[in-house]
């Protein structure tokens, strides 16, 4: 009767791990961010990364057509790779580039930007990442396409390649 009792609770106490087991195993929870196109831009203040001076997202997005908003940071080794074509894409008077600064301390992101060309009309620093987290990025690099309406129209994910500017220069026109 014991070794009865025995088997059944081993059995019961089995069941039970293996249902918690499936549990964990099917509970995703790895962040994702929202889907963020054709929502509008979140209102934010940054300090610019020369002046420190707060600027509000209202100043920044108020006199251009298209915007591309690039997160970046000097630390980041794709940031590097995609450089060039932000480079490219600053010859275009069509779009105003904004440099987000991600988690960074500002001489890094100065010499980054000595070093290699300024592609930006502005550049802001984000050193909690808490404004890039809310715009809906979860790694660097991320660029975002925005309207005259600040409605995100495109996101891109990782550097940006020859493909991508291609696309950017479509969405432009």
């Amino acid at each position: 009767m014991k070794n009865k009792l025995v088997l059944i609770l081993l059995i019961i106490f089995l069941i039970f791990c293996f249902i918690v087991l499936f549990k964990a195993l099917n509970n995703n929870s790895i962040y994702s961010p929202k889907n963020v196109i054709n929502k509008t831009i979140i209102n934010f203040s940054l300090p610019d990364l020369y002046t420190e001076k707060n600027i509000s997202s209202d100043e920044i997005f108020k006199d251009s057509k298209f915007y591309i908003l690039n997160i970046w940071a000097s630390w980041c080794m794709p940031c590097r790779d995609e450089h060039p074509l932000l480079m490219q894409l600053n010859k275009n008077s069509k779009i105003k580039i904004i440099g987000l600064n991600y988690k960074d301390s500002l001489v890094n992101a100065k010499s980054f930007i000595n070093k290699f060309g300024n592609p930006y009309s502005l550049i802001v620093t984000d050193k909690k990442g808490i404004i890039s987290i809310e715009l809906g990025a979860y790694g660097v690099p991320e660029t975002y396409i925005i309207d005259e309406n600040k409605k995100i129209i495109k996101k891109f994910v990782g550097p940006l390649n020859n493909k991508a500017l291609t696309e950017i220069n479509l969405l432009i026109k």
